[in-house]
């Protein structure tokens, strides 16, 4: 499954990439997420619940950041377990750039799934997968505007 999407954050670039790597704001803002610890400079051990159709599972994973160029873009790597669920594991790639006198974020994600996850059906995948990316994003981009 593949999704892409922007955002107009009411904040500077620089201070947007700040966020974006802040593992308190991650926390805060992806769906069902349960700990997000930092275990290296680029590496953070995540654990999460989601619900996908009848399939509702604990996650632990990592996620790792790659292609790195502050404050304008990174790649971020992730694998998770969920037990008898199954596993889900893919990457997403942001790109920050100034405008007005906030920074556009745009996002492409794409992400496989096996197990008992896989035999819900492509399309009630795709609709949960775009409405998490939706969710963490509009989570993101109103905490970094100051609503939460």
């Amino acid at each position: 499954m593949e999704m892409t999407g922007e955002q107009l954050i009411a904040l500077p670039q620089a201070a947007t990439w700040d966020a974006l790597n802040d593992p308190a704001v991650l926390k805060q803002c992806i769906p069902g997420c349960e700990t997000l610890e930092r275990v290296s400079d680029n590496q953070y051990e995540v654990t999460m619940r989601a619900k996908v159709g009848p399939v509702n599972a604990k996650f632990k994973g990592k996620m790792t950041v790659t292609d790195a160029d502050p404050p304008r873009a990174y790649t971020l790597v992730f694998e998770g377990q969920g037990g008898v669920a199954g596993f889900a594991k893919g990457q997403a790639s942001v790109a920050l750039s100034p405008q007005d006198s906030g920074t556009r974020l745009a996002y492409s994600a794409k992400a496989t799934v096996g197990g008992k996850l896989a035999q819900v059906g492509a399309r009630l995948l795709d609709g949960v997968a775009k409405k998490l990316a939706s969710e963490f994003f509009t989570a993101f981009n109103q905490h970094a505007s100051g609503g939460k």
